[in-house]
Order: structure tokens, then C-alpha cells, then sequence
């Protein structure tokens, strides 16, 4: 078994596809933490990273685009993320503009239950027949997904409904129409399952299976001239897991915990200083800030921190009670004096400005709305909590909120003892090459064993 090697891990087509060394990526984290460095720095290796736009004004995406762009050959390959956005679609559309406009070729879409218009978009711009007769796709989609349902809308064609609303308002071309049909609405479908962040809390030794099966079924239905490539994400910090992950038959591996833990990632040292010394169970579930109203969950750094128990006890006061006003007056006290540190009317005047200023169509229909303004309320908690452990602050440090998996604590135990145990020798490309190296060194040793 001595052919194994890093290079030859996962899919042949993947790598040639992207143009890189390892099939391996780095995932976006939001708000830049996965960011422009970090992207710079696993390109300049032969890899390949998405930047973490969601939560990124437009000018700072603009502006980490002008430094990859700067800092990368021109042909290396680097992506951006695309976050879903219902509640502002608006957003998201204004992001495609900008990736357009810039001439990027690669997303990683994230968080999407369903097509959008947007995202189609971006799917079906530039598509065209070559001399041979075939289908040029200049731009690459892969999807993030934990659910087989998500899955295969992604595995699909673009819905028609879409394509023609599109096309009746100028948006794609008469030849973009019609090759939408012929192609999935993502090159890769990346399987999550219990990752740090956005989770269904999946696991991968059920959902990897599903997922070829179902990938299987969609490329006999519909046809496609270049196969759907299927990845494995979440858990994913050792050789031992990445190991598992290839030998499933993942065309990649995508990474994210560990990454968040290295001198690229653009969070606080002190973020970086608690990562650091998790371990496997140091990891719990709280509710997601930008989907609190339907108890989506991600998990969190829990070690140290009051986050995730505050975050619950938030969403259980929000299903119990229909205002503010409701709930008892010692637990009001609590909130705004523990958790906030700040007064309910001081937070909602700041959350009423930022809707004067983003959405000021809906603030009246809010006003009248108890519990929508509750919910209002109590998201400001979640923005807050991010942008304390962003900025490193030590005045309420129980409070972080980290979005984290089981994966750093398993990375933390694997590197003890080595050079890697400070974060601040942790680089993220160096990270991906060893783990690689790792995972290829330890399938040799496995298959070796097997065939005694």
C-alpha cells in the first residue's frame, strides 16, 4: 500500500478541477474569521480556502478580494462564501453582484433550505457550449448541506420557475436558460455533519452513505456530463477522522473548527487562547442568533463560558412568554443586569436604529408585535456575544460565543505534547499538508494490518 500518498487522497477530478495539490479545503467561517490571510496562505500551499463573507460589509469583501487577488498567482484557486439570506434576499443578491463584478469563479454556498434566485444567478452566469459540444461552466458551486433533502434540490437542474423569472427580467440569456437544464445546480455537495456552528447534529457514518446513494441516483436521472462531487465536513481534525472520511469514498475534505485556532483565522487571541484547551466534550448546542424565532441550533465553545446556558434560557423565556413584559421581574433583572449589562429599552433602541437604517419598512409592524420585538430583543444578545470573543473583550469574557465542534478538542489531543500545542504555532496551511501526510501515513499502517 505504499501508493497511498497525501496527493493521492480523494478525487482525481476534484483536484484538477480547482487545480490543487491536496483535496483538501478550508471552509468559510463567518465575519472573516475564515479570512483574507488565511485564504492567501492555503492557496500559496496548494489548497484552497473560502473567505467568510456572511456578516462582511460589501466594501470589506471588495477589499480582502483585492488582496487575495494580490497575493495569489492568477490562476490559483480561491473562493468565496455565499450565505443564504431570507429574511434580507436582498442582501444576498447584492452579493452576487459583487462576486460577479469581480470576476470570482468559485462559492461555497451555505445555509440555503431552498434555490434562490440569486444563487441561480450565479449558477447559470457565463455558461455556454464549447467547439466539442459540451457544457463550459466558469463558475464552480460547492454547497454546504446536512440534510439529503437540501441535497438534492442542489444536485438538480435550476428550478424552471426560476430560470424564466430570470429570463423575462433580463437577468440570464436565452443559451443560459436553456443550459441550466442539462447541469446540477452544484459541482460538489459537501456533506456537514456535527460541525461547530450551524448543525443538524448529523452523523457522517449515516449521512455519507445516503448521499452517494443519492448522488448516485441523480447522475442516472438526469444524465450530467461531469459527475457530482460528494465531501465530507464536521468532525474533521485528525488523520483517524479524515481517514474515515476517504475510506467512505469523500472526493474531499472540508475543515473548519481547527482552523479557527490558527494565526490566520481572523478572530481575538483570547478566542484563540480558549480554543486551544478544549477538548472532545468541551463543545455544546445553543440556539442560532439569526434563527432564533425557529430554534435552529448551533454548537458552541461551552468550556469556561456562560453563552450557551444564558443562550437556552433566552429561547425557553421566548416560547413561554409572549413580550417582554411577561415574564417575572426578578428574571427581567437578571437578563439586563447579567447577561446584557445593559438596560431592555437601551438594547432595543440600538436594534430600532439599525432597523431604521437596513429595514425600515417593517419597524412599525415590529413595534406593534410583542413578541417579534422580544425575539428582536434577545437576538441582540447573540450579535453581542459573537462580537465579544471577535474583539478579544475581557469584561465579558463568560459571555463569548464561539461557534466550535468536537473537531478542535479531537485536534487539540492529537497535537499535545508536539510544536503544534501553542495556536500561535499553528498555521493553517501547515495544519492542512500534516493532516494529509498524516491521514496518508496512517491509512498505509491500517491496510497493512489488515492484510496480515
Amino acid at each position: 500500500m505504499s501508493t497511498i500518498t497525501a496527493e493521492s487522497l480523494g478525487s482525481a477530478g476534484f483536484k484538477k478541477d480547482y487545480g490543487l495539490r491536496y483535496a483538501y479545503v478550508a471552509g468559510s467561517m463567518y465575519k472573516g474569521i475564515a479570512s483574507k490571510q488565511l485564504v492567501v496562505a492555503m492557496g500559496n500551499a496548494g489548497m484552497m480556502g473560502y473567505l467568510g463573507t456572511g456578516g462582511m460589509s460589501f466594501a470589506d469583501i471588495e477589499a480582502a478580494i483585492d488582496f487575495i487577488q494580490s497575493q495569489l498567482p492568477v490562476n490559483q484557486s480561491y473562493g468565496m462564501n455565499l450565505l443564504c439570506n431570507l429574511e434580507q434576499p436582498e442582501v444576498e443578491e447584492q452579493t452576487v453582484d459583487v462576486l460577479l463584478k469581480r470576476g470570482i469563479r468559485f462559492i461555497e454556498a451555505a445555509a440555503f433550505m431552498r434555490m434562490t434566485p440569486s444563487l441561480v444567478r450565479w449558477r447559470l452566469n457565463g455558461l455556454k457550449r464549447n467547439s466539442g459540444g459540451g457544457i463550459e461552466r466558469p463558475r464552480r458551486t460547492l454547497a454546504k448541506v446536512s440534510r439529503p433533502e437540501v441535497a438534492s434540490a442542489f444536485m438538480q437542474p435550476a428550478p424552471e420557475a426560476l430560470v424564466k423569472a430570470l429570463l423575462g427580467a433580463g437577468k440570464i440569456t436565452a443559451v443560459e436558460a436553456e443550459l441550466s437544464q442539462s447541469i446540477p445546480m452544484a459541482d460538489e455537495i459537501c456533506v456537514e455533519a456535527d460541525s461547530g456552528g450551524h448543525t443538524d447534529q448529523g452523523v457522517a457514518y449515516a449521512l455519507m452513505p445516503a448521499m452517494f446513494v443519492l448522488r448516485d441516483e441523480m447522475m442516472r436521472k438526469y444524465g450530467y456530463d461531469q459527475p457530482i462531487k460528494v465531501g465530507a465536513a464536521g468532525g474533521i481534525g485528525t488523520p483517524h477522522a479524515a481517514a474515515a472520511a476517504f475510506i467512505m469514498g469523500a472526493d474531499f475534505i472540508l475543515t473548519g473548527s481547527i482552523n479557527q485556532c490558527t494565526v490566520e483565522a481572523g478572530t481575538s487571541d483570547a478566542a484563540k487562547d480558549l480554543l486551544q484547551e478544549l477538548n472532545v466534550q468541551d463543545t455544546g448546542y445553543a440556539p442560532a442568533g439569526d434563527m432564533f424565532e425557529i430554534g435552529a441550533r448551533v454548537q458552541v465553545a461551552k468550556r469556561g463560558l456562560f453563552f450557551p446556558a444564558r443562550a437556552n434560557k433566552l429561547y425557553e423565556l421566548y416560547q413561554r412568554h409572549g413580550s417582554i413584559e411577561e415574564i417575572d421581574e426578578k428574571t427581567r433583572q437578571q437578563i439586563q443586569e447579567r447577561y446584557f449589562r445593559r438596560s431592555f429599552e437601551d438594547v432595543w433602541n440600538e436594534t430600532r436604529t439599525y432597523y431604521l437604517r437596513t429595514r425600515s419598512a417593517t419597524l412599525s409592524d415590529i413595534e406593534r408585535n410583542p413578541k417579534r420585538k422580544m425575539a428582536l430583543i434577545f437576538r441582540w444578545y447573540f450579535i453581542h456575544t459573537t462580537r465579544l470573543a471577535m474583539r478579544g473583550s475581557d469584561e465579558q469574557k463568560v459571555d463569548y460565543q464561539i461557534h466550535c465542534g468536537p473537531a478542535m478538542g479531537a485536534f487539540n489531543q492529537w497535537v499535545k505534547g508536539t510544536e503544534l500545542q501553542p495556536w500561535r504555532n499553528r498555521h493553517v496551511a501547515q495544519i492542512g499538508e500534516r493532516l494529509m501526510q498524516d491521514t496518508a501515513s496512517l491509512l498505509r499502517d491500517r491496510f497493512v494490518a489488515m492484510s496480515l
